[in-house]
């Protein structure tokens, strides 16, 4: 099945089969997009960029299609489904430019929701990727801190003691009292950063946590 029919298959349509990632089913009010696998990560996609109006110093075709149905999604009451799709660098150069092409599609279609961080828009399934960057403290004793060659410095983080002092200290931040999941929802839940009263930057060694948590700051 080609995509266009894969599409069609679902009551939507584009502007232009050539150039268009996004799609929409106006009867329906459902807006699609294709969520590259470059810009994904756990259950999490990037589908929309301001930086993806220009491409090679010229104006993307797609991109203020796209953003007509992100507004209707924000504004409208659209809702979202993304498809996976593969990218193909075949029609790059070999300094990165060139435009990129489809290697590949899943006929799937899975339900999202949107969230905008800054000048980009990410699909999710109100699941928090266990992937996300993370720094943690608990008053108990965990190995963390060391640091590994690869192109920069890298410091591991203890999963266990993350969960530890979020069950102490519950989601909600220590200095301003902010709660990610009152605010945006069930994107939010258990969404909160935890810092070390000394940076693992600073341990620059295999050492042992042990912080007190009336201490911390939690967001």
């Amino acid at each position: 099945m080609s995509r266009k029919k894969f599409i069609e298959s679902h009551g939507a349509t584009c502007i232009n089969w050539y150039w268009s990632w996004s799609f929409i089913n106006e009867r329906e009010k459902i807006i699609i997009f294709g969520a590259w696998n470059i810009h994904t990560e756990g259950n999490t996609s990037l589908i929309l960029s301001e930086d993806w109006q220009t491409l090679d110093g010229r104006k993307q075709a797609g991109y203020l299609q796209s953003r007509e149905h992100i507004r209707l999604i924000e504004e409208e009451g659209f809702s979202l489904k993304t498809f996976p799709m593969k990218y193909s660098f075949d029609n790059k150069n070999d300094d990165g430019s060139g435009r990129a092409t489809i290697g590949g599609f899943e006929p799937k279609l899975s339900n999202k929701s949107l969230t905008r961080v800054g000048k980009k828009w990410y699909a999710s399934d109100n699941k928090i990727s266990n992937t996300l960057p993370e720094e943690v403290v608990t008053p108990e004793s965990f190995f963390e801190g060391a640091s590994k060659k690869v192109s920069v410095n890298t410091y591991e983080r203890n999963a266990e003691a993350r969960t530890k002092c979020i069950e102490h200290h519950g989601c909600a931040c220590a200095a301003c009292s902010f709660d990610f999941k009152k605010f945006y929802g069930a994107i939010g839940e258990n969404y909160i950063h935890v810092h070390h009263i000394v940076p693992l930057s600073e341990i620059k060694q295999e050492g042992i946590s042990k912080y007190h948590l009336n201490n911390l700051n939690a967001c």
